[in-house]
């Protein structure tokens, strides 16, 4: 008898259900939240962060959120430029998602049977950060693409770079790069050096895992690799290093 494939064929009731949730999840990613107070007011928490303290009251730690709020131009160049090569190189060149990117992580997902969906720019996580979960689910990845067309259409790449800097998690209660820098290296992140802002931007993927600090195999070939990209590019060379060490 040969083999019959056998489809689960859901109820109409559950996929109209559905269907009213992504729409109307779609249409309140429209309204909710102000988007445009964003180009002048700096965020005191966002949703990432008390998800953080939820999940430390909900493991009896005591953490608190390191955060400083400070300019973008009082960010070591080096620091900015290290971020966008190892996290959204194309971040001046695309309009809020880098298709070429989302692809090559859709078919990683398919080869290793798992849904991860990578590939997001800086206005994605951004959009994740201030007002999502840390989950991968497709609903979430829906909000999170609405998210993004909003803060992209109503933001310069400017302000978003400066909001993504200060926001994103940078370690176990540490979020921004001047409470990043002053942990790991003890300076103000405008004294960063090429090096250290290597260093940071590498372990941006897994930023609890990671120490910028520390000797791991990864931190020392990631930021070696962002390193070098930089100095073929003229943001750095090696004279300002020795230059630098003699000092």
């Amino acid at each position: 008898m040969p083999y019959k494939k056998t489809f689960i064929r859901l109820p109409n009731k559950i996929i109209t259900g559905i269907v009213i949730l992504l729409l109307a999840g779609i249409g309140f990613s429209f309204l909710y939240p102000d988007i445009s107070k964003l180009k002048k007011e700096n965020p005191v928490t966002t949703s990432f962060m008390k998800d953080r303290e939820e999940e430390w009251r909900e493991r009896g730690k005591t953490l608190t959120i390191q955060q400083k709020w400070i300019p973008l131009h009082r960010i070591s160049p080096y620091l900015v430029k290290a971020v966008l090569i190892a996290e959204d190189d194309k971040f001046y060149q695309h309009e809020g998602f880098d298709f070429e990117a989302i692809q090559k992580a859709i078919e990683k997902d398919i080869k290793q049977k798992k849904f991860k969906f990578g590939g997001s720019t800086i206005s994605q996580q951004l959009a994740k950060n201030l007002y999502l979960s840390p989950s991968k689910n497709p609903l979430r990845k829906v909000m999170e693409a609405f998210l993004t067309w909003r803060i992209e259409t109503t933001l310069s790449k400017k302000r978003i770079l400066e909001l993504y800097l200060n926001l994103v998690e940078w370690g176990e209660g540490i979020f921004g790069i001047e409470a990043a820098s002053f942990h790991y290296f003890g300076k103000p992140a405008a004294d960063l050096t090429p090096d250290e802002a290597a260093r940071l931007a590498s372990v941006l993927p897994n930023p609890r895992r990671y120490n910028p600090a520390g000797t791991s195999r990864y931190v020392e070939g990631r930021s070696r690799t962002i390193y070098h990209i930089m100095v073929k590019r003229g943001i750095v060379t090696e004279e300002y290093e020795l230059n630098e060490e003699v000092e």
